[in-house]
């Protein structure tokens, strides 16, 4: 349920759920974390993100949630395998971002969504905290009062606004979302590894 595709050192990985809205289980969030890692020993450039069909992800699988997965360490083990990845890395946002999904794409470097993308993050509502290094990561995109607007009051952020906000970087057409993500890999994937990693860390 996770595709993985290795060109021209930018590794992109594909949710291949689109039945279930791309929901994740624990499986394919260990799937996850593994072609990260393995992203990351090949030394890639730049690693994409991105969903197969109109929903980037709802979030967790609802009965791997009702069973415990909701609270899972996997969701932060693998916001902070993104996160710490010295190579460039873009959430290219097919649809819109739910729940624990929110991580992977808030933990990436850049953020591409398309025009009918929704955002949401219904902790409160559902009773859980969100992962630990989410709402760190949402405010310094958007703003305490912002996170809060999401993580607290349950807002549904409609992509414009997630773009005025700053919680994605820019829109583009669904039919363009991947050329538009490779073509800003561009420059690292034609540079060092050494090189890209010596940027990211000046501007972390």
């Amino acid at each position: 349920m996770i595709r993985v595709e290795a060109t021209d050192s930018v590794w992109t990985l594909t949710l291949d759920r689109p039945d279930k809205a791309n929901s994740l289980t624990a499986a394919m969030l260990e799937a996850l974390i593994n072609a990260i890692d393995q992203a990351e020993k090949a030394e890639a450039h730049a690693l994409i993100l991105t969903g197969n069909g109109r929903v980037f992800s709802a979030g967790a699988d609802l009965d791997e949630a009702r069973a415990g997965l909701a609270t899972s360490p996997l969701w932060e083990t693998l916001s902070g395998r993104v996160a710490a990845l010295p190579c460039l890395s873009i959430a290219a946002l097919n649809g819109t971002l739910a729940g624990g999904a929110f991580g992977m794409a808030l933990a990436c470097d850049l953020r591409l969504a398309v025009p009918g993308a929704k955002f949401f993050y219904p902790v409160m509502k559902l009773g859980f905290l969100p992962q630990p290094s989410d709402p760190t990561r949402l405010a310094a995109l958007v703003g305490p009062a912002r996170a809060k607007m999401i993580l607290m009051a349950g807002a549904r952020v409609e992509a414009e606004e997630a773009l005025r906000w700053g919680l994605v970087d820019r829109l583009c057409p669904a039919e363009a979302l991947l050329g538009e993500a490779r073509a800003l890999a561009s420059d690292a994937a034609g540079a060092s590894v050494a090189h890209v990693a010596a940027i990211k860390g000046l501007i972390r």
